[in-house]
Order: structure tokens, then sequence, then C-alpha cells
């Protein structure tokens, strides 16, 4: 199975990349050489690798900054999906494509499952649902794979951000009434393959193994309760720390242009039931990730 996989520079894309070579003959692509924003060029490598499945993990991801630039945000991840899935109607192949937990207004009370009403609230949302709806107006096999508060160990993230303000500050304020299950990349990516080695050619993601399905890590927390676990986790590792406090604040305290889901929180039913894989307890992961960490490593 020939795999393209867009977006390689990314950080779901570094652990995609490490995962897919395992499933097929691997083209990973990043931005420079794979532009969602440019159809011809596109087409190009699409024409020229000719894959059976394509792996999207590209995507404009700065949720305030689109509030000014809804234009590239919707040609990014709404626009370019669907010229991807397009191209695989027409060449039997299917998509793998990630979405995210901001397509729900995040109003709702329980976890969100796959067939639950979306209505984004930022434009960020609306242009990741826009490309959902692209890839399954297509027609191709396509599974829309919905994940929420991605981190990992290095880059620029949640993770790596408490870690550098904690060494640098004793105070940390946090919003603590918006809630979800920080879902490390590395998992996602390991998961993926779980759900690659299940099926192949023309059977992946066809009729009802292909759709929408969730898939984040198990249970719940919030942005301060996570800062938190962050905290703990480096000091008891010895890693270099200041904070001394980390104040809980209610999301109005901290107003940012784009508004933000109250409720993050998904529905793993599907996960579990259909792909035969248990998510584990978010806070379990957190520790592999810092266990992966190179002792004493800033790793910001």
């Amino acid at each position: 199975m020939r795999i393209l996989l867009s977006g390689c520079e990314g950080q779901l894309g570094r652990a995609l990349a490490v995962v897919l070579p395992s499933h097929g003959e691997l083209h990973a692509f990043a931005k420079a050489d794979f532009d969602l924003t440019d159809e011809a060029a596109m087409r190009a490598v699409l024409d020229r690798v000719h894959p059976d499945l394509i792996v999207n993990a590209a995507a404009y991801t700065a949720v305030d900054q689109a509030e000014t630039e809804a234009a590239l945000a919707m040609a990014v991840n709404g626009v370019g999906p669907g010229v991807l899935a397009g191209w695989a109607a027409a060449h039997g192949a299917a998509v793998l494509h990630y979405s995210t937990d901001y397509v729900f207004d995040g109003e709702g009370t329980g976890p969100y499952r796959e067939s639950d009403a979306v209505c984004p609230v930022n434009q960020y949302g609306a242009s990741k649902l826009a490309g959902e709806q692209a890839i399954r107006d297509s027609g191709a096999r396509h599974l829309i794979a919905r994940t929420s508060w991605l981190y990992d160990g290095a880059g620029r993230n949640f993770l790596t951000t408490i870690r550098r303000l904690a060494a640098e500050r004793e105070e940390l304020r946090i919003v603590e009434d918006q809630f979800g299950a920080p879902t490390s990349v590395g998992w996602l990516a390991a998961a993926t393959g779980r759900i690659l080695a299940g099926a192949s050619g023309p059977t992946l993601f066809q009729g009802d193994s292909g759709g929408v399905l969730h898939m984040a890590a198990a249970g719940i927390t919030s942005w301060h309760g996570f800062a938190t676990a962050i905290i703990d986790e480096t000091r008891r590792r010895g890693f270099p720390i200041k904070a001394e406090r980390v104040v809980p604040i209610p999301a109005s305290a901290y107003p940012t242009p784009a508004r933000r889901p109250h409720n993050s929180v998904f529905a793993l039913d599907r996960l579990r039931g259909e792909f035969g894989i248990a998510p584990p307890p978010w806070r379990e992961v957190l520790s592999q990730v810092f266990e992966a960490m190179p002792c004493g490593a800033a790793n910001i």
C-alpha cells in the first residue's frame, strides 16, 4: 500500500511518520512540497505518487489568528481536504483526515458522540467542519478522526509551554472551566496504526468502517488540571521549576479573540467497540510522555 502523508513536519505528522512505514510505502510531505492552498501542485504530487491511502495531518491550527485569517484557514482546513478527497474518489484511494473537538459548540453537558449536532463557535472550527463536509461529499472512502487537546514532549504545545512558564514564574493562572482529555500525539499515532492494521486495500474505510471516529485519551480534566499535572510530573522528575502556585481562573478572566468550547469531552464507545482500542487514562499517558523525555532536557 502506498501512503501519502501531508503535514509531516507538524507534531502529529512527526509521530505518524514513525508509525506509517509499518503499514506501507510511505511518501511524507511537508508544507513546502505539498501546500494545501495550491491545488495544482497537490494534484501533481498525487498523480506522481498515486497513493492508495492519503493521511492528512496538515492543518491551519492558529485558533485565534484564524479570526482575522478566515480565508486562509478555510483554504487549508476546508478546501484543501476536499481536493485530496476528490482525487481519492476518482482514483479509488482512501482518506484518513484528522479533525477537532472545535466542530462542537461545547455547550453540551455530556461527552460528544460522533452523531451529535455540530456547531462551531469560531473560524477555526468552521474551517475544520468545512473540511469534514468536503470529504464526506467527495464520495471517497474515508475516516475522519476527531481528536482534542493534542500535545507532545517536544515542540510548541501546552505541555512544553507550561514547563517553560513554570521554570520562569512563581505563579501561573490557568483556565479551570473548559474541560477535555489531553491526548498525546504518540498515542494517537499508535492508535492510528492499529486501525490501519485491521484492513487494507479496497476494504479500508469501506461502508461502516469509515465515517467519523472520536479518538482521544480517556478521562476528563480542565486546563488547570492539566497544568497542575504537568507541574507535578516536572517536579517529581527533578526538572528545573520555579512555580509555587497554579491559580484556577475562569475563561472570562483570560479573554481570547476566538471563543473556545466549554466542553470538549468525547464519547469513545465507537473506538472501543468497533475498533477494539481502549483509550488509556490521560494522566497515565502524560506520565509515559515524561518518561520518554531526555533527563534534564528543557524540551521547549
